[in-house]
């Protein structure tokens, strides 16, 4: 590809990003924050070369391994609710998968941490996170017990649909912490959120939503799918 095509190639890009933060507005997302995230993460980057041309549908798309790159509005929504309640700190995120939704919290300024259960998903956000220049911290394992060693969080995001709030990342919210997690069964979840006051515990429930299956010892049991 020539220089001028691809100037053009990222111009159109940038095009479909601002389109995709306008729908956005129209879904009703305006926090502030989270649209300039949307604005300054180029979402193509975590597709593969063959699928840029989808990167700013208002769709979810396949990443491999029975997993997704969730809609634009689902992250901005789940964003929406941690920002109102958690304006900055710590964040851990359970379910790295495409990478785009830690990316879009540490363009918000927060300090990401990220558990990834696929050892090939895993391995590729951390290659892109480098890639990118992105301080994100990523580990492999099972995301249903959390990241002990850098408890407390002063937020925590599940990105997959669970039966229930994992007790061990509850263990590991701040004292005024908040956790944004999709639960019911699993076909669809309402999204949840529930924020500690001490040793206090309050629960709010929003929309209904549709995940893949939070997969580990305090969620949904792998031979289940």
């Amino acid at each position: 590809m020539g220089v001028l095509s691809m100037k053009k190639s990222e111009q159109l890009l940038e095009l479909r990003r601002r389109e995709m933060v306008e729908t956005l507005k129209g879904y009703g997302i305006v926090n502030r924050r989270v649209l300039d995230a949307f604005l300054e993460v180029p979402r193509h980057l975590f597709f593969d070369a063959a699928a840029l041309e989808l990167a700013y549908n208002d769709g979810a798309y396949p990443i491999g391994f029975g997993q997704t790159i969730s809609q634009p509005y689902t992250v901005a929504y789940m964003t929406t609710l941690l920002v109102e309640r958690c304006f900055s700190g710590k964040v851990l995120e359970i379910g790295t998968g495409s990478g785009f939704q830690a990316a879009i919290l540490d363009a918000m300024g927060y300090a990401v941490f990220t558990v990834e259960r696929i050892a090939e998903l895993y391995e590729r956000a951390e290659t892109l996170f480098s890639r990118l220049g992105l301080h994100i911290a990523c580990r492999f394992g099972d995301g249903t017990l959390g990241w002990k060693d850098e408890a407390p969080f002063d937020g925590i995001m599940i990105t997959a649909g669970s039966p229930k709030e994992p007790e061990p990342l509850l263990d590991q919210l701040s004292r005024n912490g908040c956790m944004v997690i999709p639960i019911g069964g699993s076909s669809s979840q309402q999204m949840t959120v529930i924020s500690r006051s001490g040793n206090d515990l309050r629960k709010e429930v929003f929309q209904q939503f549709s995940f893949v299956p939070l997969v580990g010892k305090e969620g949904w049991n792998d031979s289940v799918f």
